[in-house]
């Protein structure tokens, strides 16, 4: 796979991209690097070889510190409308890549940095990680998918104490309150999605994708429409080459070698 993306940083491991945040000194995102992140989703979407997504921050203090500032200072709307919705364009992308996506919080991740985190499936923070999203402490509110995918993970009430009250959260909260899924030391995020991403090489892609949707279909459409979803596409997954590997490999006692077809 090829390709330059701007403050992005693409490297291949076995079945997984890991994808870092490369904007110092804060790994803020700028129109450009948004833009960026959804072409790059595109691509790897592409490739069928890609079974996993990580995604991480440059240096050892922030993921990402969410926007620069700097772009809302002089008030511009028709500027604040257009990162708005790069924002919203990408990180949807994210939400959407058809594989496992896994957020290894190395530092703080802040407003569009913790959004970013949301939109992945599970996120991984590293001890000394502090996560808030405080854009109402300026006058503004998280346009990026912090409103609606935050109270889906920690509940209404933690979701207005982070976005309301502008609490931030250290690692060991977060965790309590589900906000993320695992904590492990300083310098070991990275190291510990990938071990995660070794699970999910284990798994069909096919099974991957097709469960990623009803899963996150759940948030917006009533039990009564996604039980039957549910059967219709096990039965689907019988027209797929994985789903025959995976059977006979089971049967045979062997490791199954996937498709993603």
């Amino acid at each position: 796979m090829t390709g330059t993306y701007t403050n992005l940083q693409l490297e291949i491991i076995g079945h997984s991209a890991v994808v870092t945040i490369a904007n110092p000194p804060a790994n803020t995102w700028t129109y450009e690097g948004l833009v960026s992140l959804k072409q790059l989703v595109s691509d790897l979407n592409a490739d069928r070889t890609i079974y996993s997504l990580i995604v991480t921050g440059e240096g050892q203090k922030f993921f990402s510190a969410g926007a620069d500032v700097n772009a809302f200072a002089d008030g511009d709307k028709f500027r604040a409308q257009a990162m708005a919705v790069s924002f919203g364009e990408a990180f949807e992308a994210l939400s959407q890549f058809r594989g496992v996506s896994i957020a290894a919080i190395n530092g703080y991740a802040m407003g569009g940095g913790l959004e970013c985190a949301l939109a992945c499936d599970i996120r991984i923070a590293e001890e000394q990680a502090q996560m808030a999203l405080p854009e109402a402490s300026i006058g503004l509110l998280p346009c990026a998918g912090g409103t609606q995918n935050l109270p889906w993970l920690v509940s209404e009430g933690w979701a207005k104490r982070m976005i309301l009250c502008g609490e931030r959260v250290n690692a060991e909260t977060a965790l309590r309150i589900g906000l993320v899924e695992e904590v492990v030391p300083k310098g070991q995020a990275k190291t510990a999605a990938l071990a995660l991403a070794q699970k999910v090489e284990k798994q069909s892609p096919s099974s991957v994708t097709a469960s990623k949707k009803l899963i996150q279909g759940a948030r917006s459409n009533p039990l009564a429409q996604w039980l039957p979803a549910e059967r219709e596409m096990f039965l689907a997954l019988f027209d797929t080459a994985d789903q025959k590997e995976g059977v006979n490999a089971f049967l045979e006692k062997r490791p199954a070698e996937w498709k993603n077809a």
